[in-house]
């Protein structure tokens, strides 16, 4: 295969899916060893869905902490302070730091967490209507529930979700001139939630309350507690990311009801069918993750599917392209809200970085989704979607809607 034919680099993400180039590399190149051009680094592009489940399971030979989980390499500094964040970190430390917080992202805890996130569902579907159905999606509905839902969770004010909403927005969108001008700006986005973040722990470390911050600044590891900046890496990965991929989600899935009306139709038809609502949610997963890929790097001389990699050499796992395996999914280019199984990999091929917020995650898709669909049969783009400039994230961020 061309190797110029292939480009999964950043401004080809921003014009649409390359699901045509996924399926030429399923099929004929399915570790693909990709340039990136004007450096010196490279990079296999892993494409199936088995060989992604089984790297993602042997996190001994396949490192996070050794390069990251960006396609590129980063400065010894980013390394340092990204190997602080959950998905940053290998086993054992990953283990021992994801259980401080794992508790409040259990089954039991979602299942308390879904009537509260049903109310708050309604009344977003409810705004619509008194904006006369019209609506600009992302910063209006998909961005406010997840934001809600994590900042009451981490113990962020109401008042400041929308300091949230920003610093999420110029710390992702690195490579997205809208959302950031500059590295300069990033920067200062990072240094002000750390800042907002220390000044927010602080408050806990005088008066708890039942928040996750309190648990974090009130918690040990080894007998000791967590330093400023462990507590702030935790802050910024579950804000950041647990707005940000869950609003990325929602918008994704509105856009695939809209360009699929006869599953929007059934799914208005069977509102109310729990059952359905399930595949459902599962399908819109796989159809459309929010998370294009994860990065890893060989601890050791290895190979995958035969192919030779040496010790410190990168494999990125492309979710996208296992959601559309023909080996595991039978008409994969088809959506199929009823499909079962649908062993997708959207959260990840499992193994200890399996999506910590899954669970939530699933449960504000549905709930959010359901209420507009019973509230309003029919939906249509008023312009034309804006994706994010991202070989990272999967996002959309600009979705003008009329609903009717």
């Amino acid at each position: 295969m061309s190797a110029a034919a292939i480009n999964l680099l950043e401004d080809t993400w921003a014009q649409g899916i390359p699901h045509d180039q996924f399926a030429r590399l399923r099929h004929e190149d399915p570790v693909h060893w990709h340039e990136i051009p004007g450096s010196h680094e490279g990079f296999f592009a892993v494409t199936r869905h088995d060989d992604i489940v089984a790297i993602s399971r042997e996190p001994g030979l396949w490192s996070v902490e050794l390069g990251s989980f960006f396609i590129r390499d980063q400065t010894p500094e980013a390394l340092a302070s990204l190997g602080l964040t959950l998905i940053g970190m290998d086993p054992p430390k990953h283990t021992r730091y994801r259980r401080l917080v794992a508790t409040a992202f259990s089954p039991r805890m979602i299942r308390k967490l879904t009537e509260d996130i049903g109310r708050r569902a309604a009344l977003l579907a409810d705004t619509v209507a008194a904006k006369g159905g019209e609506v600009e999606f992302v910063e209006e509905i998909a961005a406010r529930l997840p934001l809600q839902v994590i900042c009451e969770m981490v113990g962020v004010p109401a008042a400041d979700e929308d300091r949230i909403f920003d610093w999420s927005n110029r710390m992702v969108g690195f490579q997205d001139p809208d959302f950031r001008t500059s590295e300069e700006d990033g920067q200062n986005a990072a240094a002000e939630i750390y800042a907002y973040c220390d000044a927010l722990a602080a408050d806990r470390l005088k008066e708890p309350r039942d928040d996750i911050l309190s648990a974090l600044v009130h918690a040990e590891l080894d007998g000791e507690r967590l330093s400023g900046h462990e507590i702030n890496m935790f802050f910024v990965t579950l804000c950041v990311a647990g707005n940000e991929t869950t609003r990325n989600l929602l918008a994704q899935a509105l856009l695939t009801l809209v360009q699929h009306p006869d599953a929007r139709a059934e799914l208005v038809a069977g509102v109310d069918d729990d059952a359905l609502w399930a595949t459902a949610t599962e399908e819109l997963l796989r159809w459309n993750g929010s998370i294009h890929n994860f990065r890893r790097t060989a601890t050791r001389d290895t190979e995958i599917r035969g192919v030779p990699v040496r010790a410190g050499q990168k494999a990125v796992l492309y979710y996208t392209s296992a959601n559309r395996d023909e080996d595991v999914f039978a008409d994969p280019g088809v959506l199929d809200i009823r499909r079962t199984p649908n062993e997708h990999l959207t959260f990840g091929g499992g193994g200890p970085h399996y999506c910590l917020g899954a669970g939530l995650a699933r449960t504000q898709i549905t709930a959010l989704t359901r209420e507009l669909l019973r509230r309003h049969a029919g939906v249509e783009l008023t312009g034309e979607p804006r994706r994010m400039r991202s070989d990272f994230i999967n996002g959309i961020k600009y979705l003008p809607v009329r609903f009717s």
